[in-house]
């Protein structure tokens, strides 16, 4: 499913759960168990959610570590969607006597 414009990861997190619920980062990143600085540049959107991250958000926030990186993952497509030109890339046909 493409999404247009979808949100980084750090901001739903800001969104959802900082602002939501009055709770600092710092908090967040201490029950993360990572540093806060890390926390801070997801929140950003500098840093990417990885797999490891998304097992500790899981944990802590809820959600599924899948939904964090399909979370990262739409947004990273969005972003190389805008930035890439696909105009000179060419498509591999197969001859039929190829599948046999």
């Amino acid at each position: 499913m493409n999404m247009y414009n979808p949100p980084h990861p750090g901001e739903f997190i800001k969104e959802v759960y900082l602002d939501t619920l009055e709770v600092s980062y710092r908090k967040v990143a201490e029950m993360l168990n990572v540093a806060p600085s890390t926390f801070n540049r997801i929140l950003n959107g500098q840093s990417s959610i990885s797999p490891e991250m998304a097992l500790r958000l899981s944990k802590t926030l809820g959600r599924s570590p899948e939904s964090w990186l399909s979370m990262q993952n739409n947004y990273n497509l969005w972003r190389a969607r805008k930035k890439i030109n696909l105009t000179k890339v060419k498509k591999l046909v197969l001859k039929k006597d190829h599948y046999a």
